[in-house]
């Protein structure tokens, strides 16, 4: 049995255990410490992004920010349909009612057309919007910034698998009123698990920060006038964000490089058809994915499987979720079509040239 692929395992610098080691030395190993500001101003330093908050998740960071702009029972946040579910929980957690928007054909990210037709025609102003940068490619973010602000509404970018990602040289998660990103153990940057929130507004993260550590009011005892949460990064988790924060254009030069050898060698395969983007964006392609046009990528899930190579299948709309069965969603079938045809494949930096070219021989040995 080969060694297994994972579809995006951890991968460290070398630098990450010495600074860990330096926490324990200290022995802050409890919220906030050293590390945890030098994460922060890392994070400001390379998106360009004013003001930084670790945070346990990024579920957490946006959990943070809605609560910040006020968002409470009743009221309606516009969301991608087309994402993982840690993206909009934190909708219900507010009480607040998603409403989803579905991807276009030109990034597979939230279409700025169906928004603005919604937001046009609505009878109940949504409050904000959620919009997720789909596996480390970016929306039409411009265009959805623009959308947002002729209409009133809040924007939070879920840069959680975006980190690295730009649109004409902006830096994802910088365009809105708040950004997030993840650290989670598969994102192209790992502190296990983490996340970061990001904003212009400095009042609005020292409100965050508040919130994040219980809503402690100032006082030598503990007195609180508001509820909070326990939200705070560790210090020592901070540190191996550090570490990684050292490599991260290495990263994103390595994802695209396996997104090219993917490419390369499935050019041939006319029914394939990869994750596009577009011409404004360098996307940091957390993940290579593809569409087949006629194929049944569960045979080809259960022979990559067979090799000991991890796949899955793109994201299912949280439209066609169960739990939100009765939200309201603006779709037309592009996301579902995505879905019933798409796969991502391992695309992790410690990949060599000869395990694409290893997989993309199981893809073309089974394809319809």
């Amino acid at each position: 049995m080969n060694k297994r692929i994972f579809l995006s395992a951890p991968h460290m610098s070398g630098n990450e255990l010495k600074y860990i080691e330096k926490v324990f030395e200290s022995n802050y190993i409890a919220p906030l410490g050293e590390y945890v500001n030098k994460f922060e101003d890392s994070i400001k330093n390379y998106t360009g992004a004013k003001n930084a908050l670790a945070v346990t998740s990024g579920t957490a960071a946006i959990h943070l920010a809605l609560r910040v702009l006020g968002i409470g029972q009743g009221d309606d946040v516009l969301a991608s349909t087309f994402t993982f579910i840690g993206s909009v929980n934190a909708i219900l957690y507010q009480g607040a009612n998603p409403v989803f928007i579905d991807s276009d054909k030109e990034t597979w990210n939230l279409s700025p057309k169906l928004l603005n037709k919604y937001l046009c025609e609505c009878t109940k102003k949504p409050k904000a919007l959620i919009v997720t940068h789909l596996y480390g490619q970016c929306a039409d973010i411009e265009k959805i910034a623009d959308i947002c602000r002729l209409h009133g509404v809040y924007l939070i970018e879920d840069a959680a698998e975006s980190l690295g990602a730009t649109y004409n040289g902006k830096h994802t998660g910088t365009f809105g009123d708040f950004g997030i990103y993840s650290f989670n153990g598969n994102k192209i940057l790992t502190t296990s698990g983490g996340g970061m929130l990001v904003s212009s507004n400095k009042d609005w993260i020292e409100k965050a920060k508040f919130y994040s550590t219980q809503a402690k009011e100032p006082f030598i005892h503990y007195e609180h006038e508001e509820y909070g949460y326990n939200y705070r990064m560790s210090n020592v988790l901070a540190a191996i964000g550090v570490g990684q924060m050292e490599v991260i254009e290495d990263r994103v030069a390595k994802k695209r490089e396996i997104y090219e050898w993917y490419k390369e060698f499935l050019s041939d395969v006319e029914e394939i058809t990869f994750m596009p983007e577009l011409d404004e964006a360098r996307g940091n392609r957390w993940l290579t994915a593809m569409i087949f046009e006629k194929s049944d990528y569960n045979k080809i899930m259960k022979a990559l499987e067979e090799v000991n190579v991890e796949s899955r299948p793109l994201w299912k709309p949280m439209h066609m979720q169960k739990l939100f069965s009765n939200a309201k969603a603006i779709v037309d079938g592009t996301s579902e079509d995505l879905f019933a045809k798409g796969l991502c494949v391992a695309s992790g930096t410690t990949m060599s040239k000869d395990d694409v070219k290893m997989i993309c021989d199981v893809i073309k040995e089974n394809l319809a």
